[in-house]
Formats: C-alpha cells, structure tokens, sequence
C-alpha cells in the first residue's frame, strides 16, 4: 500500500526552509503532494495559487521524483481523503508554531479519520526563515539570495518592486 503525504502551505513564495521540509518528507512517504492552498487567515498573497504552483515546480526543478505539486481551495480534509494520504506533513519553526498547528492536527483528525498529522521541525539554519521574512526583506532592497530557491529570485523581486 502506498504511502502518501500532503504537505499544504500558502508557500507565498516558497522558501528554503518548505524545501527541506519537502525533501525530508520525500524519504519518508512513498508519495507527498505538496499542497497551495488558501488560508482565510492571511490576506490575498503577493501571487496568485497558480503563480505558487509554478514557483514551486520550478523550485523542485523535477529534482524530487516521488514529489508532485497541486493547488486546492478548500477543506484540507476534503483533500487528503480524495486523495487518500495517510498523513499531512507540517513544519514547525518554533514553539509558537505549534500551538496553532496541534489544534489544526486535532481538527483535521476529527474530519479524516485515519489521516495523522507528522511534524517536522525546522532544521535549524531554516529556523528564523518564513515566506513574509523573505517578503519583507526583498521589499525593502535586501538580498535574498540564501533565503529562497535561485530559479525564482527574480520572480520575487520582480513582484514586489511592482507591488511596492
């Protein structure tokens, strides 16, 4: 039987850090799906789901063979049964992460039984990195060139120059 994991985020943009926690998931699951999908909790996002689709498969530049990327604007829940996971990945930076997530892990447990939720923690040189750090810093002129993967650097400052 195989073994698939979703990995859901907003990934606005990706980021280093959601790639090794997508390359340390590869070698768990048989399958993962990494998952843009909407949060109700964030405003709009500096590019569309589809924009982050492609970010992402440019990022992973094929180099992942078990990995496929998808988009979804729904139930986390609704998804991963359709698609029949076993588990959802999530990534945790840091302690305040958690709280938020555990309740989220609850909740999805509740809507599909059967499907666990597996924390990573951030390896650590990806501790302090998240997608509005990254944001930030390039809004302001700084370099992200360590922060994010090099195939989509120029598409991140290029949309918030226009933005800005």
């Amino acid at each position: 039987m195989e073994r698939l994991a979703v990995y859901p985020g907003s990934f606005d943009p990706v980021t280093n850090g959601h790639l090794d926690i997508i390359k340390r998931a590869a070698g768990m699951f048989d399958r993962v799906v990494v998952l843009v999908s909407y949060n109700a909790k964030k405003n709009g996002g500096t590019f569309t789901a589809e924009e982050r689709v492609e970010l992402l498969k440019r990022s992973l530049g094929g180099s992942i063979p078990n990995v496929t990327v998808d988009s979804y604007n729904g139930l986390l829940a609704d998804y991963v049964t359709k698609a029949g996971a076993s588990a959802i990945v999530k990534g945790l930076r840091a302690v305040s992460d958690f709280e938020d997530e555990f309740q989220q892990a609850l909740i999805n447990r509740q809507l599909a039984p059967g499907v666990d939720t597996v924390f990573l923690v951030s390896s650590l040189e990806y501790m302090y990195l998240s997608s509005s750090t990254v944001r930030e810093i390039c809004a302001l002129g700084g370099n992200i060139k360590n922060f994010v993967p090099e195939a989509i650097i120029g598409d991140i400052e290029e949309r918030l120059k226009k933005q800005n």
